[in-house]
Parts: structure tokens; C-alpha cells; sequence
């Protein structure tokens, strides 16, 4: 099958499967006579293969020591279950970054007034000036909003 073909059957996109012959993660298409790549029910599989890796989150070396581990038959399912363990560490890492990444977001949508007024906590935190907090009704100094 053609590349097109390749790329509906894989779900890769051809750029990705051209970029991945490129890097070496996947062997180069045989070609025709007119040099149009080549693929077969295997290379397909192999494409798959890496789809389902990268949409698991896994990096492109970790996608390359995955197709390795696959492709070796003697394989202890040990490193196999290693490399998914680290990976949901990592992943799990992630999590708890965007969750403080949304706290802290939520937190200053909550302080800003929305209103006509050019003052606004979120643009203050990006800058780096302290916000100013609230108390018995009246700013404390530094609140960017309550002016």
C-alpha cells in the first residue's frame, strides 16, 4: 500500500511517517520503480504500534526502546513493566503540576473583578507583583484589583 493508504490505516499522518523513517524509529518503505514508498500489513502494525505509544504519552526514545522490547522475542516482560511503571510516575508528576497550575489560575480568576477597570490579578501574578489581600472590606497595598 501507498503511503496515504499506510497513513489511513495506521492512523499516523504521512508527514509522521515519513518523520519516523527519517529518525530511524521505524525501517525505511521498499519503493517502487517510480520510488513511491511501499508498505506492508507489518509496517502498518509497527505504525499502529507507535500511535497507540505516543498516545499513551510515551517520548520518542521511550516509543524506540518499546519497538526494541517488542520486536525481541526472549524479552523479560521485567523491563516491559519497568518503563510502564517509571511512566505513570512521570505521568502522575505531570498530573500534580497542572492541578497546582489550576489552583493556582482558579484562584486568580477568582480575585479579579472582570469589570471595565485595567487592573487585574492575573496580569500582576505574571508580572511578579504581589496581590494585595482583602480585609474587613478594605485592601490591604498591592491588590491589584480592589482599587
Amino acid at each position: 500500500m501507498n503511503i496515504g493508504e499506510a497513513s489511513h490505516a495506521s492512523g499516523v499522518s504521512a508527514k509522521m511517517i515519513r518523520y519516523y523513517e527519517e529518525i530511524g524509529l521505524i525501517a525505511p518503505a521498499g519503493r517502487t520503480a517510480s520510488n513511491y514508498r511501499v508498505y506492508d500489513a507489518d509496517s502498518v502494525n509497527r505504525l499502529r504500534f507507535v500511535r497507540r505509544s505516543r498516545n499513551l504519552g510515551f517520548s520518542l526514545e521511550e516509543t524506540e526502546r518499546l519497538l526494541k522490547l517488542w520486536d525481541d522475542k526472549e524479552r523479560a516482560s521485567a523491563e516491559v513493566k519497568a518503563l510502564a511503571i517509571h511512566h505513570v510516575e512521570e505521568l502522575e508528576q505531570k498530573i500534580a503540576e497542572m492541578q497546582a497550575m489550576r489552583d493556582t489560575l482558579a484562584h486568580l480568576a477568582e480575585r479579579c473583578l472582570g469589570n471595565d477597570r485595567p487592573n487585574c490579578p492575573i496580569l500582576a501574578d505574571l508580572e511578579g507583583k504581589p496581590l494585595r489581600q482583602k480585609t474587613a472590606g478594605k485592601d490591604k497595598a498591592g491588590d491589584c484589583c480592589g482599587d
